[in-house]
């Protein structure tokens, strides 16, 4: 007997069907891939002290950062950052900045989720983009689910500096450093190194920095839960 031959329109649904499933297979695998890989945990015997430096970690859902005080006898953020010693628009200076990394051309031209361009995201996707450092500048940011506090030892804010100084370009002595005006309140963007892709995402960024300074966290965290699922959410005031 012969073998059944599908209808050429029948083959070209079911053509059609995988190709409309292939991207949600991907993104699938990717969502599983970042949950085990952020669920695995670098640090693992690290223990918050009872006395240090205390800092935030900050997200939106979508974005992580790091929130800490302009000054501590470790480090002076108007050094680097010399837009942290200006006052903010509400003529405040400001006693906090928060510092995140991301891609360039999202930071400085897409002032919303809803601005981002198919021709970006999917730029991004397959070719990714560079990097850029986004920072903000806070009066006495409330703890929250989205601004949690944790404590460091002086050794381990040392190094969170130090691994964040080394996101900057070398500055050629007599320069100053590059401005980039935000379309967000309170912030402005630094030259960074670094390509941001879907594997090296700003809160792949933030686990980094945070690891590398000592504190448990996830080996792979592309997405913001992945982060902010080590930082346990301040304690309610009743």
């Amino acid at each position: 007997m012969a073998a059944h031959v599908p209808h050429p329109l029948k083959r070209w649904r079911i053509w059609l069907g995988g190709l409309l499933a292939a991207p949600l297979l991907v993104l699938a695998l990717f969502l599983i891939t970042a949950w085990v890989g952020s669920s695995l945990p670098r640090n693992s015997e690290w223990g918050e002290p009872a006395t240090g430096i205390t800092i935030m970690v900050e997200t939106n859902g979508i974005h992580t950062g790091i929130v800490m005080p302009v000054t501590t006898r470790i480090k002076d953020w108007r050094e680097t950052f010399p837009s942290a010693g200006l006052p903010r628009e509400d003529g405040q200076l400001p006693p906090h900045i928060a510092v995140g990394w991301g891609e360039k051309d999202v930071f400085l031209n897409t002032p919303t989720w809803s601005d981002l361009s198919p021709s970006t995201a999917l730029r991004i996707v397959f070719q990714g983009g560079s990097g850029l450092l986004r920072v903000a500048h806070y009066v006495r940011p409330a703890p929250s689910p989205h601004h949690r506090p944790i404590r460091l030892r002086e050794e381990e804010y040392a190094r969170l500096v130090a691994r964040i100084e080394q996101a900057l370009p070398p500055e050629p002595r007599g320069t100053v450093r590059t401005v980039y005006t935000s379309y967000e309140p309170n912030a402005v963007h630094y030259d960074a190194t670094g390509r941001y892709t879907l594997g090296n995402t700003c809160n792949q960024w933030v686990g980094d920095t945070l690891a590398f300074a000592g504190m448990k966290m996830g080996r792979w965290t592309p997405l913001a839960g992945g982060v902010m699922k080590w930082i346990p959410e301040p304690a309610t005031q009743n």
